[in-house]
């Protein structure tokens, strides 16, 4: 049976419509982020930058990042028309991710689907139809390709639905309708619907409702019968997130990344309008001719490709639940939080005091945190404990540069988690230099005074 579906095939239409709009997303992605200033507001004027634990080699460039992501947007561009696609997608992979790693104040759930769905292109032959590969080598002009390609981009985005919609099986979402009530509120200015969000029973609706959508979308974009529909609620889904919330581009990856679910025809229709419109540009040449391409791209049962993929997937569907392993309330302590599709669950506002203290004289002095962070980067911090320990860190290393041998760093800091009421977040009596970020549980985060009961 194994081997039987891995020698199903497919048309390959639908892996090189999705080639061409996801690297298509991805350039408009990185010029978008380039025109708001964002590059050096993130990446350049941070006096520090908050790493990944396992990741810390990964170095800011400076004003070598704009090279970086010039870099990043051609790679995007290669992948788009499938030009050199192999080493465009390597080469897209790689910077897209070393830009994520630079500071994880910049953490989003997107960016991390963006890293692992560009991972997994690696291994797809979405070259092999309709891209300027194809054209320039006659031998990789093909019609059909292992059904499997097109199956794990299903399944990648049926991990990051199904998971999303799961997570959102808690008390605070669905009983107490937070944090989607308090960012509803404040939301009155949105045409036709914001007088709207002032009710109660609207939060509830949306709060439901996404999570139902999360949970069953998938399933019914794979029953061809109620696919046209679902996709009508992806769209309408995804364009209402997009106005609400400022997620940036993702709602449009998420719509486009969703067609890889229609049969191969609609993606023929896609690539003969595509087609009618580069013979516009090009003075009527063709550069695609589809019945010349109608061979099979067998790919050779590569043992070790396929061992790979199994083991990306194999992570993809445990490291969710690595949450499991630690004893306090995960949206407390974000233990095991990150890199699970929790999208949108928290509403997390802090404030840390951090002092330094000098054993040899007991003088103790309070910092100023914008001293060396900025805005974001405080925000971050004051909510997160691993941010904390490694900012003490950081600020443990600046005050023995600054002439105290062995100074002790501690932090007074209350946090408001969904709307409750403040309350101390970490152990002031703690010295968190004697702290080592590892995956331990991080016994210097206080209880949380309160139950949140769910998935």
């Amino acid at each position: 049976m194994y081997t039987r579906y891995l020698n199903k095939t497919t048309k390959a239409a639908p892996l090189a419509v999705f080639r061409i709009f996801f690297g298509l997303m991805m350039l408009l992605s990185i010029i978008r982020f380039w025109s708001k200033g964002w590059i050096e507001q993130l990446y350049i004027q941070p006096k520090f930058y908050f790493t990944y634990y396992g990741f810390e080699l990964v170095k800011p460039l400076g004003e070598w990042t704009y090279v970086l992501f010039v870099i990043c947007g051609l790679s995007a561009l290669g992948v788009c028309l499938g030009w050199k696609y192999r080493i465009s997608s390597i080469i897209f992979f790689l910077s897209f991710t070393y830009i994520e790693l630079i500071d994880k104040t910049t953490y989003l759930n997107h960016y991390y689907f963006v890293s692992i769905l560009s991972f997994l292109m690696l291994f797809l032959p979405a070259h092999v139809y309709y891209s300027i590969d194809a054209i320039s080598n006659k031998k990789l002009q093909v019609t059909y390709i292992s059904k499997w390609n097109i199956d794990s981009i299903k399944l990648l985005l049926a991990i990051v639905y199904i998971y999303a919609g799961l997570a959102k099986i808690n008390s605070d979402w669905l009983i107490e309708a937070q944090p989607l009530g308090m960012w509803l509120r404040v939301k009155t200015a949105v045409p036709l619907l914001g007088n709207m969000f002032q009710y109660k029973w609207v939060h509830y609706f949306f709060s439901w409702f996404g999570m139902l959508y999360d949970v069953f979308i998938v399933f019914f974009l794979l029953n061809r019968k109620t696919r046209p529909v679902a996709y009508f609620f992806v769209i309408a889904f995804h364009i209402l997130t997009r106005i609400l919330f400022p997620i940036g581009m993702f709602p449009y990856v998420m719509i486009i990344s969703t067609l890889v679910f229609f049969d191969a025809s609609l993606h023929e229709k896609i690539i003969l309008a595509l087609q009618k419109g580069i013979s516009v540009l090009s003075r009527g040449k063709v550069v695609w001719d589809s019945n010349k391409s109608d061979g099979i791209y067998f790919q050779k049962t590569n043992k070790i490709v396929l061992i790979v993929i199994a083991v990306f997937f194999t992570i993809q569907l445990l490291l969710p639940w690595r949450y499991l392993m630690y004893p306090e309330e995960l949206f407390w302590t974000e233990e095991g939080y990150r890199f699970s599709w929790r999208v949108m669950l928290i509403e997390k506002v802090g404030i840390a005091t951090f002092s330094i203290v000098d054993p040899s004289t007991g003088k103790r002095f309070e910092i100023r945190n914008n001293d060396f962070l900025t805005s974001t980067q405080i925000k971050q911090m004051s909510t997160q404990p691993d941010f904390i320990l490694q900012y003490a860190h950081m600020l443990k290393d600046h005050y023995i540069r600054e002439g105290i041998a062995q100074p002790e760093v501690y932090v007074e800091s209350y946090v408001t988690l969904n709307g409750r009421l403040s309350q101390a977040f970490i152990d002031p009596t703690i010295n968190l230099v004697g702290e080592k970020e590892s995956f331990a549980h991080k016994k210097w985060i206080l209880p949380f005074h309160g139950t949140i009961k769910g998935i």
